[in-house]
């Protein structure tokens, strides 16, 4: 097949994609406080929120829409980042919650459950996988009363639209801990370079609209407890996901990125597509607590509910018999391709970013020459760890 538009854009990224003149260009830009009019003041670029105002926002719906529309603007043409001050303003809430979340880090050491982090160090934090579930069975009273915050409804509203799927992961950074890798977030931000290369140049624009990422402030955060590290504008870099992990963006990020203090209470939000990395806690004594929110677009749904395990086991005993199939085609119309929605408390990405796949266990099961019934418990065993 003969290209015959040579001038049309690249359908197709890679490691070399992207030029770092343009992404040192796009990450200057200086912030306009006119474009953010709402906003009580720009500080580094990222516009600071007033969360008593938003509360009366979200009362008015010319207000409450006026306000989704430049936090939307901001996420995508702005510095992608925003800051509400006092977005949960009732501390016996966050303490509440963090007593919660104590709790249950402790009862999963004791358990010697989890599974380790995506981009930090073993050791430098605790992690509550699904604290959202967790939380609300723990105290359903005052989890109604921490998600009841209308920051964190409007900001998820404004990036997502209505029916938003809310899922949250607690991060405590203890004394020590070091910075995590900067990165881009869910979903082509879990993935290795060789896995984002192979997904098409729009599917890279698709993916920072799907998600939202949020964190909720359990405790006073100055700088030295290492507060997320941001760089303002860099989700407008069209090529960030393959290309960040570069030296050079990995060194551009580390003269130039943005940290604030935050209060206990406050909220930020950015796009996915912003790089970004919990900081180093340089502190002895001080355990930096953060609610990690990570909010998913309700379009991110197939329209069906399919049993594909029950599928791959009607099929296994085919692939294994039959020749001349083409195996990768027919797994991908039969298996889960894609490791997430999981349970990472039992399936924790061990050795990755991302667990296997139920796809990958077909590969390999049909490769090797499984015995049926071996392979049928490897199932099993993962459909169990997959329940929350």
């Amino acid at each position: 097949m003969t290209r015959t538009t040579p001038n049309r854009p690249p359908v197709w990224l890679n490691a070399d994609s992207g030029d770092f003149e343009t992404f040192r260009q796009i990450v200057s830009q200086t912030a306009d406080p006119a474009d953010t009019p709402l906003a009580s003041a720009v500080v580094r670029n990222i516009p600071i929120y007033d969360g008593a105002q938003v509360d009366a926002a979200a009362l008015h719906p010319t207000r409450r829409q006026a306000l989704m529309e430049e936090w939307a603007h901001v996420f995508a043409h702005g510095a992608g980042i925003l800051v509400i001050k006092q977005g949960v303003a009732d501390h016996s809430v966050i303490d509440r919650a963090s007593t919660v979340f104590d709790q249950i880090i402790a009862d999963e050491k004791r358990a010697a459950k989890g599974g380790g982090d995506h981009f930090a160090k073993p050791g430098a934090n605790d992690r509550i996988w699904n604290s959202l579930e967790k939380h609300c069975l723990a105290d359903p009273a005052n989890f109604a009363a921490y998600y009841s915050s209308h920051s964190i409804a409007l900001a998820s509203e404004a990036w997502l639209g209505p029916a938003y799927q809310m899922t949250a992961q607690v991060n405590r950074v203890n004394p020590g801990g070091a910075a995590q890798t900067p990165h881009r977030d869910y979903h082509l931000g879990f993935m290795s370079g060789a896995r984002m290369a192979q997904f098409p140049a729009h599917i890279h624009a698709v993916s920072p609209t799907l998600t939202l990422q949020g964190a909720v402030a359990h405790c006073d955060m100055p700088v030295e407890t290492g507060p997320t590290m941001l760089l303002p504008f860099s989700q407008q870099f069209f090529e960030g996901y393959l290309a960040f992990s570069r030296p050079e963006f990995q060194a551009h990020f580390a003269a130039h990125y943005v940290q604030l203090p935050l209060q206990k209470g406050d909220l930020v939000f950015f796009n996915p597509a912003v790089m970004h990395g919990a900081g180093t806690n340089h502190t002895t004594d001080r355990f930096r607590m953060v609610n990690l929110l990570q909010v998913s677009s309700a379009f991110g749904r197939a329209m069906e509910t399919v049993n594909r395990s029950r599928m791959v086991r009607a099929l296994y005993p085919v692939l294994r018999a039959t020749s001349g199939l083409t195996l990768d085609n027919v797994i991908a119309s039969t298996a889960e391709g894609y490791p997430f929605p999981t349970n990472l408390d039992s399936n924790p990405p061990v050795g990755g970013m991302a667990p296997k796949t139920q796809a990958d266990y077909l590969r390999q099961a049909l490769s090797a020459g499984q015995p049926e019934a071996e392979f049928f418990l490897t199932l099993e065993a993962l459909d169990q760890k997959n329940k929350s």
